[in-house]
């Protein structure tokens, strides 16, 4: 049993796995943190000093209902969602060039290069 275990782990695809999980959860600290401390008080530091407010969670209906902190999160998501777009479209066109360039034409082999070359010695 510990050897299938191992076999099933040591598998090329949960390798991959494992590896894009990490990965992407670097990658998310990342756009979070470009997120909330860069792009969301850029766009909403207007709207919350027109409030007469410091953080958008303070935003409160009927006195309970912290609908600021809603709000945040469907902010950071359509900025998440908008960031990802561009960088999935920036690869994409990337991938687009790269499939463009033609490749080089292989060289003839050897024995019709000769061929030429005595074809060529023959007509002078």
């Amino acid at each position: 049993m510990l050897k299938e275990f191992k076999a099933f782990a040591m598998r090329g695809n949960v390798v991959d796995l494992a590896v894009g999980v990490i990965i992407g959860g670097a990658f998310g600290k990342i756009v979070g943190s470009f997120i909330d401390d860069v792009i969301t008080p850029l766009l909403l530091k207007p709207a919350l000093e027109a409030a007469n407010l410091t953080k958008l969670s303070e935003l409160t209906i009927f006195g309970a209902v912290k609908y600021g902190n809603f709000l945040s999160s469907v902010i950071n998501f359509i900025i998440v969602a908008f960031v990802l777009f561009l960088i999935i479209k920036s690869m994409n066109a990337t991938k687009k060039k790269e499939a463009a360039a033609p490749a080089a034409p292989a060289p003839p082999p050897a024995d019709v290069v000769l061929l030429t070359e005595i074809r060529d010695l023959l007509k002078k």
